[in-house]
């Protein structure tokens, strides 16, 4: 399984990169991945997409859909894009620890 290393922490992941085990996501995990993704700071708003994601994929096994995400946290499409340049499926799904989503996120 191929992993990724970073800044001494080793997370074994899918051939996109997304974490193999999203159980051991936690909020210093999506710092890490965030910073290798070229995300600074995780402001607000970018928590704010992540709980989201988050709570969708606890609740319902699999990430939502976007206008769900521009909906419950009232951050515009292209500011998504802004905050996770690799957009909401690689970037933001990616920082919240899910599984590469199957869709159309």
């Amino acid at each position: 399984m191929p992993t990724l290393e970073i800044e001494n922490n080793v997370f074994e992941v899918d051939g996109d990169g997304f974490l193999a085990n999203p159980e051991i996501w936690n909020k210093d995990v999506a710092r890490l991945i965030a910073k290798y993704d070229g995300i600074g700071e995780m402001s607000e708003k970018h928590w704010a997409i992540v709980n989201v994601i988050r709570k969708n994929y606890e609740e319902k096994g699999m990430a939502p859909m976007i206008r769900t995400i521009c909906k419950e946290t009232g951050v515009r499409l292209r500011e998504i894009y802004e905050l996770f340049p690799l957009g909401p499926a690689r970037g933001a799904c990616r920082v919240a620890g899910l599984p590469k989503p199957d869709g159309c996120v």
